[in-house]
């Protein structure tokens, strides 16, 4: 409730208000975006190893409350913004929001970026801490949770993009950014209410990615050794011992064989972390790398998005927004589509799509992680292409009823925004598949220690596909400079003269391509073992043995 309608019409608030040209306001929002994910690592970080992740999303609540409050204030008080102006107009020499009152703005954005990073890092691992791996039942559970997880974000968001986006556009500014402060502020009582039946995670009072890092270190460290041919011989403590010090054993793969150098125990080493690691800590580092090229693949699909949550609204801008004679539907509200189809189809996929293919599959989840995201990711490409599509017929009406040059709001286009609806509808689809299917790998492969840093995955993926957007259109301008007139595919406020088509459509081709090496990826991936039970008496005298071997 208090984010979505930030999302989709912070960029209206940047042009309109803050007088940002259309590509600016684009990039600002996409950076503001981008910094809240992959601040979510830092955050990760401290909720794993220091302050646990309940806490972090108590704290990060209350930030993201002080970054709603002085965006509020700010959007209230006229001294804090430009004079008004009309940016929209060929004549107008607008001014740019400049000096204090730019800082105001921008400390408020990165104060919410902050905390909805904390929020994103330690809120899904917090709630699937409630379950337990080990246990056949609560695993499956677990995969229900992330589905009514995201049927949580979408009643929320529904809310979002209709009340709040609908009193920004028809009260002010500062009424619906006051809306969302007051979201903010419930959402934190709620979450204090479940207090007493919370299971709270232990922070292990040290950095598990430091022991990744360790492994990486003595790996290239002890490059000049030889690796045993027997595995057992690779340094390991026994499982006894094993109990206090960690909360999970694995056994070790024959992957990334480089990576086992960093257990190789000679005369040299020592006892040094960082040229001595044991076997589940390498094999803890070898999962994480294992999970990179799915990571890398995901990037695309929030490019395709940060897309909708801008150039998408403002094409919205341009067309008859009108449901009825008495009431207009806010551009930056179309994204209800596909999150009131998500409220049906989530408990539908849940409840009776998922025990239907486990019937067939054997597969507690129906399909397993990657086929779900695999699914979302070719259905994203599909979106572009009918962005692109959607794009081409609202420019034919502009040019054939002259209005290449309307004002915006002012002088509506004669299409329906309906028409959008279509590539935000299929979009929809592919991030329920997508955003569903990323949390559950990333947090089902990760070791315990790091289940929050691991969710980060997907938020890191989503931080740098704003990025490569705002970077994106920097270089197609650039690129396209010389062959349009307004001097770029995506220049000026005059959307009606862009090319936006051609750049929807190129994401297309790149999504698809995106797509087929996400295929290679996902068939060459093989999924972590499960950790060993401490009573494994198989495993126990393997642990003996190599403890055994140096002193033999």
């Amino acid at each position: 409730m208090a984010n979505f309608a930030l999302a989709v019409n912070l960029v209206t608030y940047f042009n309109s208000v803050m007088h940002y040209d259309i590509a600016d306001a684009a990039n600002h929002l996409t950076n503001f975006m981008g910094t809240g994910y992959i601040l979510s690592i830092l955050m990760a970080v401290f909720a794993d190893a220091y302050i646990g992740r309940f806490r972090t999303v108590l704290i990060a609540a209350f930030v993201e409350f002080l970054g709603l409050a002085l965006l509020t204030l700010q959007a209230h008080y006229p001294k804090f913004q430009p004079p008004l102006c009309n940016i929209f107009l060929p004549t107008s020499n607008c001014e740019k929001l400049s000096g204090g009152n730019a800082v105001m703005l921008f400390s408020a954005i990165y104060l919410l970026a902050v905390g909805a990073a904390g929020v994103k890092a330690a809120l899904p691992s917090h709630g699937a801490d409630q379950f337990e791996e080990k246990d056949p039942k609560e695993a499956t559970t677990m995969s229900t949770f992330f589905n009514w997880l995201l049927l949580a974000v979408v009643l929320g968001g529904s809310v979002s993009l209709t009340c709040f986006v609908w009193v920004q556009d028809n009260k002010g500014f500062d009424y619906g950014f006051g809306l969302s402060m007051i979201a903010m502020f419930v959402g934190g009582i709620i979450l204090i209410c479940g207090l007493p039946w919370y299971r709270i995670y232990v922070v292990q009072g040290s950095s598990a990615i430091t022991e990744i890092i360790q492994v990486y270190v003595a790996a290239i460290r002890n490059s000049n050794l030889q690796l045993p041919e027997d595995p057992s011989e690779l340094y390991e403590v026994p499982m006894d011992k094993e109990a206090g010090l960690h909360e999970e054993f694995l056994p070790h793969r024959d992957v990334y064989r480089w990576l086992d150098k960093a257990a190789i125990r000679s005369d040299n080493t020592g006892s040094s972390p960082w040229k001595l690691c044991r076997v589940t800590q390498v094999e803890n580092a070898k999962i994480l790398l294992a999970m990179v090229p799915v990571f890398l693949c995901s990037i695309i699909m929030t490019l395709c998005l940060a897309q909708l949550q801008t150039f998408s609204v403002q094409q919205g801008v341009t067309m008859d927004i009108k449901l009825t004679k008495s009431f207009n539907m806010p551009p930056a509200s179309l994204p209800i589509i596909p999150v009131a189809f998500l409220v049906v189809l989530i408990p539908i996929y849940d409840k009776i799509i998922v025990p239907l293919l486990r019937k067939f599959t054997g597969i507690p989840t129906g399909i397993t992680y990657l086929q779900r995201v695999g699914v979302g990711l070719i259905l994203s490409s599909v979106s572009m292409a009918i962005a692109g599509i959607m794009e081409v017929k609202r420019k034919d009406v502009a040019k054939d009823h002259n209005m290449l040059d309307a004002i915006p709001v002012l002088q509506p286009l004669p299409i329906s925004v309906f028409w959008l609806s279509f590539q935000y509808f299929v979009f929809g689809i592919a991030d329920m598949f997508t955003y569903v299917g990323l949390l559950e790998f990333f947090y089902s492969q990760a070791p315990k220690s790091i289940k929050s840093i691991s969710s980060c995955f997907l938020w890191s993926s989503m931080a740098i596909g704003y990025f490569v957007s705002s970077i994106m259109v920097k270089i197609v301008n650039h690129a396209t400079k010389a062959g349009t007139k307004s001097g770029g595919w995506l220049a000026g406020n005059n959307i009606n003269r862009n090319h936006l088509e051609l750049f929807y459509w190129l994401l297309a081709i790149l999504s698809l391509i995106n797509f087929i090496v996400y295929l290679f990826v996902a068939m060459r991936y093989k999924y972590r073992p499960q950790s060993l039970d401490s009573e494994d008496e198989h495993y126990r005298e393997v642990h003996q043995l190599r403890t055994l071997k140096p002193s033999m």
